[in-house]
């Protein structure tokens, strides 16, 4: 797999299960709540800047998933999809992105036949147990804990880029 990771340009990742850890809390008047990991979002935020394409392709179908989504800074979302294979496609069509530069991230049986596809396929540890067999790299994160920055940071150190130069903390005003 390592050799892989040499190659890869771009993420897509599911939301439910991968992003969140599945579970969605309803409030009386009915809005859908998840809980996303801060470390997930700032690897994601880092990808985006070192110039990977990142892409969300999920069931999910709630205004605050778009929210975070776009407020990563992610461009490519398809939400409400049920069959996720012909949104893979137009996405493929659309960035010229091959499936040999993707690392593909979900959890559950609407994921498998993305997942077979790619260069990369990747599910959380408490992922469906078809994904699991199915897939390159079973993370040691649960979907909404980690999984994320776990195949980004892997990604990005293969390639050198995890983490640039330090930002400068001396302002000058410590004597």
């Amino acid at each position: 797999m390592l050799d892989k990771l040499k190659d890869i340009t771009t993420f897509i990742f599911d939301v439910d299960g991968v992003l969140t850890n599945g579970n969605i809390l309803i409030t009386e008047t009915g809005d859908q709540l998840r809980q996303y990991s801060i470390k997930d979002g700032y690897a994601i935020q880092l990808a985006l800047n070192k110039g990977y394409t990142v892409a969300i392709i999920t069931g999910a179908r709630a205004q605050s998933v778009t929210m975070r989504l776009k407020g990563l800074g992610i461009q490519h979302i398809y939400q409400g999809v049920s069959y996720k294979m012909p949104l893979f496609q137009d996405f493929l069509e659309k960035t010229e992105i091959k499936p040999e530069q993707i690392v593909y991230v979900g959890d559950d049986l609407p994921d498998q036949e993305i997942m077979e596809q790619v260069a990369i396929s990747v599910c959380p540890a408490d992922g469906a147990q078809e994904i699991k067999d199915c897939c390159s790299y079973i993370s040691a994160f649960k979907g909404g804990e980690g999984v994320v920055r776990d195949i980004i940071e892997k990604v990005l150190k293969v390639q050198g880029k995890w983490f640039a130069e330090k930002p400068d903390a001396d302002d000058g005003s410590i004597k």
